[in-house]
């Protein structure tokens, strides 16, 4: 009897534990990880992909074009733990007819309510509150000392009404908005429905409102789209909120309406690069809160994208249908 050939998997990073193991007891495949929590090197992951069945890979990795080749004619299937696909060359990945598992859905409650928790710390100022407590600066009870901005009664825009765009509007409800505006490349009726939203331009929905949450897809058309043109046009007392991608920012022009109080605040989950170089002029604000891009950063979410992207990898490679594929 031949012995059954077993397909390779790389896996470019430690995954959370149900992942793992949904791939470890995948008796088809022979697991090959790159063992650290730390990116792999662009070297590495040529090496580790070359000849490899099938890729588990995270949105920081770059699949693009010398990777693919790298990888070789075995390569049938991509799985990236992520929802976002922008760190893959998928024109490339389409003429090759490679399989591109992905990982909708599950990050979006956790994402949405990190959103709404960065808007809210943002709004009212709470890391330049705790550092008054830590630094002394708390001395008695001031009626203008500390004060923010409140979401009851304020109009809030949001950049991208997918479903995490749904997911904060719907978080946002009990705070009593008042109005609540979307833009898009095109109206979504149906999902507006739910929270009486308006389709705006990008203009209007700067001009009107007092906050604006970002949680579009990158693409050619948002690359850039938050610019000088738009900070200028938004509300001096506004606050502008990023959980999508930094790409869609132009950083220098933020920095500037930040610093010159053309806009109130900031708060930002996902910058460029990431990390974040810890001498960037944003991090010498006090109304720019940053964080490292930690969305979908609780444990039940993490550990289920990696169960559904390793599903959708093995699935991917049996000839089965995905969970979760990615229509080229």
């Amino acid at each position: 009897m031949r012995p059954v050939r077993l397909m390779k998997v790389f896996v470019t990073r430690r995954i959370p534990p149900e992942g793992s193991a949904a791939l470890a007891r995948a008796a088809d495949c022979e697991v090959e990880q790159w063992d650290s929590d730390e990116p792999i090197p662009s070297k590495e992951l040529e090496r580790g992909a070359a000849g490899a069945h099938g890729l588990l890979c995270l949105l920081s990795d770059r699949i693009d074009k010398e990777l693919l080749d790298a990888a070789g004619a075995n390569l049938k299937v991509i799985s990236t733990m992520s929802v976002g696909v922008d760190h893959l060359a998928l024109d490339e990945i389409k003429k090759r007819g490679i399989r591109v598992g992905y990982t909708p859905d599950v990050l979006t409650d956790a994402t949405a309510e990190l959103a709404v928790s960065l808007l809210l710390t943002t709004c009212r100022r709470l890391p330049e509150a705790i550092e008054e407590v830590k630094n002394g600066g708390w001395t008695s009870w001031k009626p203008l000392w500390m004060c923010g901005y409140g979401l009851t009664q304020s109009t809030v825009g949001i950049i991208g009404l997918g479903r995490i765009g749904q997911a904060i509007a719907r978080c946002l409800k009990p705070f009593g908005v008042q109005r609540l505006l979307y833009t898009g490349r095109q109206p979504r009726p149906q999902e507006a429905e739910e929270f009486q939203a308006e389709f705006v331009s990008t203009h209007q929905l700067a001009a009107e409102s007092d906050f604006i949450v970002v949680a579009c897809s990158l693409t050619p058309a948002t690359r850039g789209l938050c610019n000088k043109d738009f900070f200028q046009q938004m509300k001096k007392t506004a606050v502008f909120v990023n959980i999508s991608r930094g790409e869609v920012v132009d950083q220098d022009d933020l920095y500037q309406a930040l610093a010159s109080g053309q806009i109130a605040a900031a708060g930002l989950d996902v910058t460029t690069p990431e990390p974040l170089p810890t001498n960037h002029p944003l991090l010498t604000l006090k109304n720019c809160v940053i964080l490292p891009h930690i969305g979908s950063a609780t444990h039940r979410t993490r550990n289920t994208m990696s169960l559904l992207a390793a599903n959708n990898l093995l699935a991917g490679l049996r000839g089965e249908p995905m969970p979760s594929e990615l229509k080229l």
